[in-house]
């Protein structure tokens, strides 16, 4: 390995070598499980279903692989270099380089039909201190509303119009509302660089559910500064303190493998990275010439204006020459997950239809080679659900269906198989959780190690049952956009609140039948025990998505400190500024039930 590959991680040449590697561990990995699955299902005689069924694994192979390297690689550099942050992402060395400001900066706050006092909280604590540290005068927030309902607009404007009051001569703050959500969020941001943008240098773009420290955003801001060649500098955001039982499973499991699995990305991406649309910073002037989205030909749902638009600017920004880089560390930049099963699965169903309109982008000019593999990975990453879906069937029915040509698996390769894709799948997070319980601090974040423990197999299991359920929806939402079938651009309910039976029943009816029919089949074949970590999941849907969503179990969570996270045992300033109701309860549990009663 040449000497550059690590002395001189900004030469272009080095980041080739990182690309080569990455590729050649992946597809020589992806390439390893198709021989072994073709040997599996060659314990009897090869027959044209068997090739069925290894063409439809071979779909789900790529995030597989990729989930894994990145992950390792990530957890590898963590434990290899002292500052594996600026080894991947060289840019942030500049962030330590003292000195004023001299940036004008919009804070752009997409919402649409949010709630207005949850939203100004979150708004008021981050203006609260970007005014503390002395940088006010180089901030405007801009509210970007989208709101359709008049019943919210009115609050919302009363929202903007005291913040407005409260930071005057100090925080500039403008409101502005759209009648018609055209080009969604993209259009949003798209008419604010049309009528504002020359006015400013930079863009640090959050959503409705979005809180940023002064502290993070000053520091993206000194970073665009010191290199005028960085287009979009995307930071690492992380669940804040929820008292939804379902959110607090959730990020619990995001927060074990995230900072690896981003690490090892930008480890490979480098200057071709991420862009989620929020919690992240835009050079304004070219952002606002070479990232106007294309409209697609065709009709909605897979033509018309783009859904998932932040990918697509991405690789439009690295096309007009500039970076595009990912900051993969922890620091006080967060968000607020779905509170329930079902507004999980919606937003879900968003970025799948949004991502399912990348096909048209494809053969867009001039895009760097990264640029492409990453609009088909996100194609890709939606396509294994139902090749998984479709494996899992046809297996199925092949055990059950004496018609059929039987499925043999191979008696020593088809286990070792199951092993090896298992590892992969659980190896990172095992790993990471090594990480955590080695380092006092941290174990102590998470409430112990005990519990910590606890959390993690608790979370393994949830993990497992809400993968089928996942596959199956998206399979269901795909096989819809095929006759017109649109989820759009909807208002999502962020506030903790029950799920109704009738409301699961409606949504996840088709899980359970999918579930019990699978049972059934695996059953007259002999092999039901071997198939209920996939069938529990779906079998359970219904009463899963209502236990996860009420507030009484949310409530007990809280209390014996499942699915802690350690910005709820130290919480950072900003988020005790933004009056988070997790935060809010447990300072009032700490005060006592007496006072707790009082409150509610």
């Amino acid at each position: 390995m040449p000497s550059s590959f690590l002395t001189h991680p900004a030469a272009p040449r080095a980041l080739l070598h990182r690309r080569l590697l990455y590729a050649g561990l992946t597809t020589t990995t992806a390439a390893a499980l198709l021989f072994l699955m073709a040997r599996a299902l060659s314990g009897g005689e090869f027959s044209a279903l068997d090739f069925v069924m290894l063409l439809m694994f071979a779909v789900t192979v790529p995030w597989t692989v990729i989930n894994f390297w990145n992950a390792v690689i990530g957890l590898l550099l963590m434990a290899a270099l002292r500052d594996p942050v600026s080894f991947v992402t060289p840019v942030v060395r500049s962030a330590d380089e003292a000195g004023p400001l001299a940036a004008r900066v919009a804070l752009l706050a997409c919402i649409r039909n949010e709630d207005p006092a949850s939203v100004g909280n979150a708004l008021d604590a981050m203006l609260g201190e970007l005014a503390a540290a002395g940088v006010q005068r180089h901030f405007h927030l801009f509210i970007l509303s989208d709101t359709s309902f008049e019943d919210v607009a009115q609050p919302e404007e009363a929202m903007a119009e005291a913040l407005e009051r409260k930071y005057a001569g100090r925080i500039g703050v403008s409101y502005r509302r759209r009648r018609e959500n055209t080009g969604f969020k993209a259009g949003n941001i798209r008419d604010f660089c049309e009528r504002w943008g020359k006015d400013f240098d930079f863009a640090i773009v959050v959503d409705a559910d979005s809180i940023m420290s002064a502290e993070a955003m000053i520091r993206i801001v000194r970073i665009m500064e010191k290199n005028p060649r960085l287009g979009i500098l995307q930071t690492l955001v992380t669940g804040a303190p929820t008292t939804s039982a379902f959110a607090r499973i959730f990020q619990f499991g995001m927060r074990l493998g995230m900072r690896a699995y981003t690490l090892g990305g930008a480890f490979w991406q480098g200057d071709c990275g991420p862009y989620w649309g929020h919690n992240a910073i835009l050079r304004l002037r070219p952002f606002t010439e070479h990232c106007h989205l294309p409209l697609l030909p065709g009709r909605p749902p897979l033509g018309g204006h783009i859904l998932s638009h932040d990918q697509v600017e991405a690789v439009l920004m690295r096309r007009a020459g500039f970076e595009v880089r990912v900051i993969p560390e922890e620091r006080q930049s967060f968000e607020q997950n779905p509170p329930t099963l079902l507004e999980f699965i919606r937003r879900d169903l968003r970025w799948c239809q949004g991502n399912m309109q990348y096909w048209r982008l494809l053969n867009l000019p001039n895009l760097y080679p990264v640029s492409r593999v990453q609009l088909f990975l996100a194609i890709q990453m939606y396509l294994g659900s139902p090749a998984w879906i479709g494996f899992l069937v046809l297996g199925a029915l092949r055990g059950a269906v004496p018609a059929l040509p039987p499925m043999r698996f191979d008696p020593v390769i088809g286990p070792l198989l199951f092993v090896i894709i298992m590892v992969m799948t659980f190896v990172p997070k095992i790993a990471t959780a090594l990480d955590v319980l080695a380092r006092p601090r941290l174990r102590r974040g998470f409430g112990g190690g005990l519990r910590f423990l606890f959390n993690l197999f608790g979370e393994t299991i949830f993990s497992s049952l809400l993968a089928p359920l996942m596959a199956l929806a998206h399979t269901i939402f795909m096989g819809g956009l095929l006759f017109g079938r649109t989820i759009g651009w909807t208002a999502q309910r962020r506030g903790d609140h029950a799920v109704k039976l009738g409301d699961a029943v409606r949504r996840l009816w088709p899980q359970t039948l999918f579930g019990a029919v699978i049972a059934w089949l695996a059953w007259r074949g002999g092999y039901f025990a071997v198939s209920l970590p996939v069938t529990l999941g779906l079998v359970f849907a219904i009463p899963l998505a209502i236990a996860t969503a009420s507030p009484a179990i949310g409530r007990l969570f809280m209390r014996a400190g499942l699915g802690r996270i350690p910005e709820e045992t130290a919480p950072p300033p900003i988020l005790l500024r933004a009056g988070l109701p997790a935060l809010r309860r447990a300072a009032l549990e700490e005060a006592g039930d007496g006072v707790l009663d009082a409150a509610e």
